[in-house]
């Protein structure tokens, strides 16, 4: 009841979080993977096959990954292609957690699996209505799920 006023503000909340996020993934995360090369690719390409026995072309798997994360983070901060940049996260993020869950790669898969809830929220949420999706008619803010 005190914070009903910040209802009005919704929007401007997931463009906070869109934008804070996708930057995030896209510089943090991404930017790194695809600058470092092939060498670097091929590193995170061969996580598929320690935990799925996928083991051909891993540095097509290791760039992809690398192009996911940062197309998909500038995608997600911009609201463009939005749930298909997050979908490709959500599977990034499984993968990483996997990697760290199985000692593929060192640490903690905590921060991946945190990761990947936020951004299966976010597909279930929408871009909210300022994104470039909501510009160009990808999705309709103007539909809310009722109120319990």
């Amino acid at each position: 009841m005190v914070f009903q006023f910040l209802d009005r503000y919704r929007d401007l909340g997931l463009l906070l979080l869109r934008v804070g996020i996708g930057c995030s993934i896209a510089f943090a995360h991404g930017w790194g993977k695809l600058t470092d090369g092939v060498d670097t690719w091929v590193q995170y390409g061969q996580t598929l096959d320690a935990l799925l026995g996928i083991g051909f072309l891993p540095a097509f798997w290791g760039f992809m990954a690398a192009v996911a994360e940062f197309f998909g983070g500038l995608l997600v901060a911009c609201g463009l292609l939005f749930r298909p940049a997050l979908a490709l996260l959500v599977i990034n993020m499984a993968v990483a957690a996997g990697a760290h869950a199985t000692g593929v790669i060192e640490g903690s898969p905590w921060h991946a699996i945190d990761l990947g809830i936020v951004f299966l929220a976010l597909v279930l949420i929408g871009p909210g209505r300022y994104s470039f999706d909501e510009r160009f008619g990808a999705t309709h803010t103007a539909r809310r799920a009722p109120r319990f």
